[in-house]
């Protein structure tokens, strides 16, 4: 046990509780604002039933989702603190950005929701809907803006005296490349988590006959959102991949287990490794299959994790520059996994309810959707296990390291007390949110007035 591990428990337990939440906030705001459009361009009283019902579920999953995300901010000070003196002027400003104008903006237009149902016209009421949708999103853009200058440093200078980075270029900042892949990525993420917690909560009403009409407008709605939501994460994700081959080669290598430089590069379908060794010890390959998804044609040089090794020490100097080869290539292709069966389960959700009935094998189908909420959940956390941990040993691409940017006064001991105090409080908070979610929704439909 040693302060520098203990604090990056401590940040991946928070950070994992955290973005439980994240992504069903992103994506269920904007479903609802979709389904209280259709109420006020049709009229039909079902629909603002729907945005009410499906509204409690996103209001829970918003009050646990702000508890569990202001936590994660004084870390940065607590634990990280030579982080914060290095990273402070970048890292300040879209921080800050993100909870004086997009988070005050959500929350402000979500009491506005709440409350306005009867005191604003039904297009005020709409218009503050869709503040909401904007306002969750744009919080996640200023954070991804400050997550992407640690994955592609731009717009920078480095403080001659003090060595600290400096602020030259907000725009370069707001444009990284590396946030316009990994923005839509996240919301569509959230798209697709969203739409797959609602037709679990519409299964398992489905199958106890309740509210038929109200439940399947909600699966067959969620299961459109959630299809496009698995294609378009998946889409982002092929060309997130192929930027990353030229920005963070190690992480790609890392995660196909890619010990050697090849052209054309074989796809690993099932590796056995021998980590240290960095070699195979049993391994399924399609040849030239990595060099056609990276390049587009059946050619194209991958380079490998042993020769990415020595080109870093050539440049950073002596160090091991290879993150943990196991735990980023399996959570890469649980990514993968699920969200492929997340793509087929929701293709089969849009084709089985157009008929407005479930029964006999469909219902086999209805008991799966229950249980497959879960699925999302693994693609988004595994997601970004392989984002944070697939850069080790930088915490800041090229320019700091992980061992740099622990607090260098902090005892061992006080970062054990407090990750195993925010272990125990996280979890009692999230089984409340889980209670909480399951009894609104599993509950009755709220008669609108």
């Amino acid at each position: 046990m040693n302060p520098l591990s203990l604090a990056r428990w401590q940040f991946a337990v928070v950070t994992i509780y955290h973005f439980f939440y994240v992504p069903l906030t992103l994506g269920l705001a904007i479903f609802i604002a979709i389904i209280e459009t259709k109420y006020v361009r049709t009229g039909d009283e079902m629909y603002k039933k729907m945005a009410k019902f499906w509204g409690k579920i996103f209001l829970i999953n918003f009050a646990i989702g702000v508890v569990t995300g202001i936590v994660q901010e004084f870390q940065f000070g607590m634990n990280w603190s030579e982080y914060s003196r290095f990273m402070g002027d970048i890292f300040g400003a879209p921080l800050a950005i993100e909870a004086l104008l997009a988070f005050y903006m959500e929350s402000t237009f979500i009491g506005l929701w709440v409350f306005g149902w009867d005191k604003l016209t039904k297009k005020q009421h709409l218009a503050a809907a869709w503040m909401v949708a904007i306002g969750s999103n744009l919080s996640a853009l200023w954070i991804l803006i400050a997550n992407s200058f640690m994955q592609n440093p731009v717009g920078y200078t480095i403080d001659p005296e003090t060595g600290r980075v400096l602020m030259s270029d907000f725009a370069a900042l707001v444009f990284n490349p590396n946030v316009m892949i990994q923005f839509p990525h996240v919301l569509t993420s959230g798209v697709a988590l969203a739409g797959f917690v609602v037709m679990a909560f519409s299964a398992w009403h489905l199958l106890r006959k309740h509210e038929v009409t109200f439940f399947l407008r909600s699966f067959r709605m969620a299961a459109f959102y959630a299809l496009v939501g698995s294609v378009l994460v998946g889409t982002i994700g092929h060309f997130q991949g192929q930027y990353l081959v030229e920005q963070q080669p190690m992480k790609m290598a890392v995660s196909e287990a890619h010990w050697n430089t090849e052209d054309p590069a074989s796809l690993s379908l099932f590796t056995i490794g021998n980590w240290e060794q960095t070699e195979d010890v049993f391994s399924i390959r399609i040849p030239a299959l990595l060099s056609f998804m990276t390049y587009n044609r059946p050619y194209g040089e991958i380079k490998g994790i042993n020769e990415l090794q020595e080109e870093f020490e050539q440049t950073y100097g002596p160090g091991d520059y290879v993150p943990p080869v196991a735990l980023n290539y399996w959570s890469f292709r649980t990514m993968i996994g699920a969200g492929g069966a997340m793509i087929l389960l929701a293709f089969l959700g849009v084709l089985w309810s157009k008929d407005g009935k479930f029964d006999g094998k469909k219902e086999l189908y209805l008991k799966a959707m229950v249980y497959a909420a879960a699925l999302p959940y693994l693609a988004v956390s595994t997601g970004w296990i392989l984002t944070e941990t697939g850069r080790w040993p930088w915490i800041v691409y090229g320019l700091q390291k992980i061992e740099d940017a622990v607090s260098p006064n902090v005892p061992a001991w006080n970062v054990a007390f407090s990750l195993a105090i925010m272990t125990v409080i996280y979890t009692i908070f999230t089984i409340v949110a889980y209670k909480l979610a399951i009894k609104y929704g599993t509950g009755e439909i709220e008669v609108s007035h």
